[in-house]
């Protein structure tokens, strides 16, 4: 990668060195293992690598679900420089109407790394870079990684010949730096499938240490997620970055076409939700006992405050044959209502 050229002078034998700079790619940086060994085979071969890790509403760094685990720290590692991107509110927009569908759960995935590429290029675009590299391997997942859907992906990115997927990419078409001399194919992979034998081997070698486990950080590939998802876009026109944040917490209760009900699990839920809670959103907590805080939403809201006042009191540690106190606060008006314990069969019947 590298051209020098020496030029000797005649009086004081000064050597004048120039060199050309690193080519440089981009790579959708994920913090998993696969990235990371791509932007190792990448930087191998001699380029600049820079990298971009995306987030979303349903794959944030601090989701805690694996996609974005110590990215920085990952970055840092790799010796390479991050730019984050954001894709928010143009991301639910997707997920109202995903061109390509979704899998078993509610994930966009054709969509999703379609919209990731498109931010890759652009700064791509931005710095100069000759083209993308992903960890993306060949059939390790069933919706976005197949020949068609890379293909695919690439067309609607329109960065058709400019995605390398190093891992794979000696079982996939010749790309245009292949074609341009840039990379050759004997130095690309040949993994396909689901197995971490070589990937796991390959970390050694480039002494990537403790190697995160397998699997997505998608909130949207879980299928208990995927319900309550697909009940909100089916009841919601536009749901919210609020609307999706609250998905992520508590036991979720469809009470009508209008209205949402849910029940926070523990502390840290319970102030989440009070922090979540939205001006006409309806707040119920158990007066005199340990327990959850719900949240009432939706236009209806009002007209379900006594069977949500009786739900709220049965997850509270109130006794179950003993009627209670709950507190109502609903924006700046507070009331409390004396109710008794639901039974299990007057709401489980509303739960997503």
């Amino acid at each position: 990668m590298y051209d020098a050229k020496f030029v000797y002078g005649n009086s004081d034998q000064m050597i004048v060195a120039e060199e050309k700079e690193k080519k440089k790619v981009v790579a959708l940086l994920s913090g998993g293992l696969d990235s990371q060994l791509a932007v190792r085979m990448m930087q191998e071969q001699g380029f600049d690598v820079s990298a971009v890790a995306i987030k979303t509403p349903f794959c944030d760094f601090d989701c805690g679900r694996g996609c974005g685990f110590e990215i920085r720290e990952r970055a840092d590692d790799l010796n390479v420089n991050l730019k984050t991107v954001y894709l928010g509110d143009e991301y639910i927009e997707m997920l109202k109407n995903p061109k390509h569908g979704i899998g078993a759960g509610f994930n966009p995935c054709i969509d999703c790394r379609a919209m990731m590429f498109d931010a890759a290029k652009k700064h791509m675009e931005e710095i100069g870079a000759e083209f993308i590299i992903s960890g993306e391997v060949l059939g390790q997942r069933p919706m976005s990684q197949h020949g068609p859907a890379l293909r695919t992906i690439e067309k609607e990115s329109g960065l058709v010949g400019k995605i390398v997927r190093p891992l794979s990419a000696g079982l996939l078409p010749e790309t245009d730096p292949e074609k341009e001399g840039l990379i050759k194919r004997e130095n690309l992979g040949m993994i396909r499938g689901r197995t971490r034998r070589n990937q796991l081997q390959m970390a050694k070698e480039y002494g990537i240490e403790n190697p995160p486990n397998a699997g997505g950080g998608c909130l949207l590939t879980d299928p208990q997620f995927g319900v309550k998802a697909k009940d909100l876009f089916g009841h919601t026109e536009t749901p919210t970055i609020n609307d999706v944040d609250l998905l992520k917490i508590g036991r979720h209760f469809r009470l009508d076409e209008q209205t949402k009900f849910v029940v926070g699990r523990n502390k840290d839920e319970n102030e989440m939700i009070k922090a979540i809670a939205l001006p006409g959103d309806i707040l119920l907590e158990a007066r005199d006992h340990v327990g959850p805080i719900s949240i009432l939403r939706g236009k209806n809201a009002k007209s379900h405050v006594k069977f949500a006042s009786s739900v709220t009191l049965r997850y509270s540690d109130s006794p179950k044959n003993q009627q209670g106190i709950v507190t109502v606060n609903n924006e700046n008006s507070s009331e409390e209502i004396n109710t008794e314990s639901a039974e299990e069969q007057s709401y489980i019947k509303f739960r997503i």
